[in-house]
């Protein structure tokens, strides 16, 4: 049986998809056209299990300790003891403590905060990328199933031929010309049959290397009917802001920001306290002391300077995220409906065309009426349209997850929760 998810995932995954579904519960565009529930099953449980995944989390995680440390105090007290014996006899004890009179603690916490929900961002992209890999592979795993079979079919298809041939060819009714040509369409049937065969291994392999390995009769089919993009879609820039890649980028603004104030805090020095007790010669000694280091010798302005041009930096690749992905967004939904138009026509006309081509070939070439190089000819181009046929689906499907991946909608097309 496949796991929805992982037991010690639950409260991250539901902490971090909750907070994104608040951020994109208005950019929600598919509200019908959902994947399959073994679909969803199956994508759960391999990208739960991905070593990218997991090293994502495993950052966000890492990220969520370094926002806790930075949230505690900086400085801790110090306690000496000193012991003199000289003319007088000296014995001290002193307890001091360094003060944030510049705010470092609030500002670190600020960084790593904001340092956490790049982590969580570039999180969910993880997730979103694996399973979209994911659904590529699946479809080049079936379309590679598909073309097996009409690979066995023009194999089978040629084989019958070659045999008619050679009983023509004994029988007198055909020349040698004729009966090599059977022999070496065979012949280039069979080295395709071997290609197709290989690719299906790859495709195959493309979806092992994701995740377990979950046996191949527990894989899902993808649906047969092809999904709309919806209307309500067309509010690209709502959609480009809640990706995960430009939210990151924003985030990293932010957080060049949030260094920029950090580091000018930096430059003012924190005072020392210190209060010390003890006897010299028996006598009570009680004594205050106030340190404050002096920027003299280096002010850490330079520091202030680079991060402000971090910050510009940062700001830049914003900027770069924000145009990469509205230019993805819509080159996915024209190379989607493009493709999708195509699809349409070829079921509606050409599909109803080829259902019957073969066999009449067949019995036009017997009866005299085709040569046999026309008849060769012709009978491949037809095996050749029904391949086209078969990749121009596979092509319909990764241009559909593309769009779901440049729109932002993983998760809301396959329904992934965890509880």
């Amino acid at each position: 049986m496949l796991k929805l998810c992982y037991r010690h995932a639950f409260v991250l995954c539901g902490l971090i998809l909750v907070s994104w579904t608040t951020l994109v519960a208005e950019t929600t565009v598919l509200e019908n056209a959902r994947a399959s529930i073994a679909l969803t099953r199956f994508v759960q449980a391999v990208v739960d299990s991905n070593p990218r995944v997991q090293a994502a989390r495993a950052g966000l995680e890492a990220s969520s300790a370094l926002r806790d440390a930075a949230s505690r105090p900086l400085y801790n007290p110090e306690l000496s003891l000193d012991a003199e014996n000289a003319q007088a006899r000296i014995r001290t004890l002193s307890i001091s403590q360094t003060l944030d009179w510049g705010g470092k603690r609030k500002a670190r916490t600020a960084v790593a905060e904001l340092d956490r929900l790049v982590a969580e961002a570039e999180y969910l992209d993880a997730r979103w990328a694996v399973a979209v890999d994911l659904l590529n592979g699946l479809v080049q795993y079936q379309i590679g199933i598909e073309r097996n079979r009409l690979a066995q079919t023009r194999q089978q298809l040629m084989e019958e031929f070659a045999a008619l041939a050679q009983r023509q060819f004994a029988a007198g009714e055909l020349d040698q010309v004729a009966l090599g040509q059977a022999i070496l369409s065979l012949t280039e049937v069979r080295i395709q049959k071997a290609m197709v065969a290989a690719d299906l291994a790859e495709a195959r392999q493309a979806v092992y290397s994701l995740g377990p390995r979950i046996p191949e009769a527990q894989w899902p089919s993808l649906p047969e009917k092809l999904p709309e993009i919806p209307e309500q879609s067309a509010d690209s820039q709502a959609l480009v802001q809640a990706l995960p890649g430009v939210a990151a980028a924003r985030h990293r603004v932010n957080m060049a920001d949030a260094v920029v104030g950090l580091q000018r805090r930096e430059r003012r020095p924190d005072p020392t306290l210190s209060l010390t007790g003890g006897y010299e010669d028996g006598e009570r000694l009680i004594g205050l002391g106030l340190s404050i280091p002096l920027p003299i010798r280096n002010r850490f302005a330079h520091e202030v300077t680079a991060a402000m041009a971090e910050r510009v930096q940062a700001q830049q690749l914003a900027d770069d995220a924000v145009q990469m992905a509205h230019a993805s967004l819509t080159s996915a939904a024209a190379r989607y409906e493009l493709s999708r138009s195509a699809w349409d026509e070829w079921e509606h006309t050409g599909r109803k065309s080829l259902d019957r081509q073969s066999e009449q070939l067949r019995r036009l070439w017997q009866a005299g009426d085709l040569s046999t190089a026309d008849y060769l000819s012709q009978l491949g181009e037809t095996l050749d349209v029904q391949e086209s046929a078969l990749d121009l689906r596979g092509q319909v499907w990764q241009a559909w997850f593309q769009w779901l991946l440049a729109a932002g909608q993983v998760d809301v097309w396959l329904g992934l929760t965890c509880e």
